[in-house]
């Protein structure tokens, strides 16, 4: 990766193309420093450091929520609202009409941005509603008036439609997926203040000597079975038969069809993570109501109760296998691809044309993505567990080293891409 850089660095439209993405993510980590008006920002922090879905917000947002800067919601509502685009898919023939062709899928990335945008207005304006309702005594504005709170909405909606904005920018102008590239700046702004603790812990004493290490050895663990599993596929052979057209042979060639073992990526789990902490986030604005105790007593990972975490853990792992099944519906359809090779003289070694092609990839589409939806469960649950076992808990975890390492993998290949367009022999070589 690191050797693609500094090749690609030597090109001059490609060093342009990473000089503009630097220059824009620069922009988004100077506006997560400028606060909104009206808002306590200490007492948000305090709140961000003891609820979950909030800890996991400020992450994604680089710590600007913690801040409650412009950029407070971060590009969250609006993977959210593509998230319930894409759901809205399946229930809405119109949509999935839209779906099937470039013009159609263009209105609704266009859709999706609207809706982002409206629930970064809702979002802002229901979370400092909570917070401030959530504790008597404790105010969160520094004026509790409409005027404030109309203020707060319009600027956290205004700073995520440039967030917005800005990712289609470096889509367009620069490298990699700017909504990608976002996410992964956000995370990366948050490595050295959790590096920072661990490390003031061990040489304190808060930790025993030999928690670091572990810690290190495990996030390299982490790293490389990532990496692994996110560049592994399964190659389906393809084989095309000979035709003679006039005087020409076509045909006869072999090549493949790549199916990636977890071609989901983090959306699934993304979107199961939220599911879980919504509950949690809506009941611990009312702490004293039935619901919130009955949460915490036998729905909650850190009960008291041995009921509660296994309900929570397993609830989880089912959210994670269906969202997994449910994007692969979206993203993978084995009819049309078997009708494809079937027009174009192509099938599958041992396997008739048509409807059993279809059938085939069906099979093995369903036991990668079970095989996905299991490797994101272990990711998720596993470390998070062993976390909890030594009375310690992080917003950054699996999930943030996944999201990081499959941006930089799939920014790697454009750039690669990039190179190999321009024919650029120091890097074939």
């Amino acid at each position: 990766m690191f050797r693609t850089l500094v090749n690609a660095w030597k090109v001059k439209d490609i060093r342009t193309k990473i000089l503009f993405t630097l220059l824009l993510l620069l922009v988004y980590r100077f506006g997560s420093f400028i606060p909104v008006p009206g808002v306590d920002a200490n007492v948000i922090s305090e709140f961000a450091g003891q609820y979950d879905m909030l800890s996991f917000l400020n992450l994604l947002s680089g710590g600007a929520f913690g801040e409650f800067s412009i950029f407070a919601m971060g590009i969250s509502p609006y993977i959210t609202g593509s998230i319930i685009i894409q759901l809205l898919t399946i229930a809405i023939p119109a949509l999935e009409k839209l779906s099937k062709d470039e013009d159609g899928r263009k209105k609704m990335e266009k859709i999706s941005r609207y809706v982002g945008i409206g629930l970064a207005m809702v979002q802002s304006i229901g979370i400092i509603a909570g917070l401030q309702n959530s504790r008597a005594g404790v105010n969160v504005l520094l004026n509790n008036s409409i005027l404030t709170y109309i203020t707060i909405g319009l600027v956290c909606t205004a700073g995520t439609a440039f967030l917005v904005w800005m990712g289609e920018m470096i889509t367009e102008k620069g490298v990699g997926n700017g909504v990608s590239i976002i996410i992964f700046a956000s995370i990366a702004a948050r490595i050295p203040t959790v590096a920072e603790s661990y490390v003031r812990n061990f040489f304190t004493g808060v930790d025993r000597w030999w928690f670091l290490p572990l810690m290190i050895i495990g996030v390299l663990l982490i790293v490389g079975g990532v990496t692994f599993i996110e560049k592994s596929e399964r190659r389906i052979p393809v084989q095309y038969a000979k035709r003679v057209v006039g005087r020409k042979l076509y045909g006869g060639q072999s090549t493949h069809i790549p199916l990636k073992a977890n071609a989901n990526g983090v959306m699934p789990l993304i979107f199961a993570m939220t599911i879980m902490q919504f509950p949690a986030m809506i009941g611990q604005f009312w702490p004293n109501s039935g619901f919130y105790k009955f949460y915490q007593t036998y729905m909650s990972a850190s009960s008291d109760n041995i009921v509660g975490p296994i309900v929570y853990y397993v609830i989880y792992a089912l959210l994670i296998l269906g969202f997994a099944y449910f994007y692969t519906t979206i993203s993978f359809n084995p009819v049309e691809i078997s009708k494809n090779l079937q027009q174009n003289g192509g099938f599958i070694p041992g396997i008739r044309p048509g409807r059993p092609t279809g059938e085939h990839l069906q099979k093995i589409s369903n036991r990668l993505t079970l095989f996905g939806a299991v490797y994101l469960t272990i990711l998720a649950v596993v470390p998070t567990v062993g976390l909890g076992a030594f009375d310690r808990a992080s917003s950054f975890g699996p999930t943030s080293i996944l999201i990081m390492v499959s941006v930089a993998l799939e920014t790697s290949q454009q750039l690669d891409s990039m190179m190999l367009m321009r024919h650029y022999k120091g890097f074939l070589n």
